[in-house]
């Protein structure tokens, strides 16, 4: 099996973190500006469906880019407007236990 085949999937901690996604965006919370690529990886996650390699490095460089969205209000419990749109896309991505998972992964 070719590395670009290789199956990653989801432990039970990111596939939670995924479901809680879905439902934040099924209940309207994800913002105007929520993509459906963001969408689709919340459902792969909660779902448990395994990720490619490919889909480990979107998660990578998702994860770098965003990780400033973390200081912004409402993205921690119990802060103002908790979940904001940032924390419902960064939860749809796998969420802080996603983020540690993909960085584990040698891609």
């Amino acid at each position: 099996m070719s590395s670009s085949q290789s199956k990653h999937t989801p432990p039970a901690g990111v596939k939670k973190v995924g479901q809680r996604a879905v439902k934040w965006i099924e209940d309207g919370k994800a913002g105007k500006n929520f993509t459906d690529v963001g969408k689709h990886r919340a459902h792969q996650l909660a779902d448990g469906e395994d990720l490619s390699d490919d889909d480990v490095k979107k998660m990578l460089a998702y994860f770098a880019r965003h990780a400033v969205d973390k200081d912004a209000e409402g993205f921690k419990k119990g802060g103002d407007g908790f979940p904001s749109p940032g924390r419902v896309a960064w939860d749809a991505w796998g969420g802080d236990e996603g983020d540690r998972w993909v960085r584990g992964i040698d891609v």
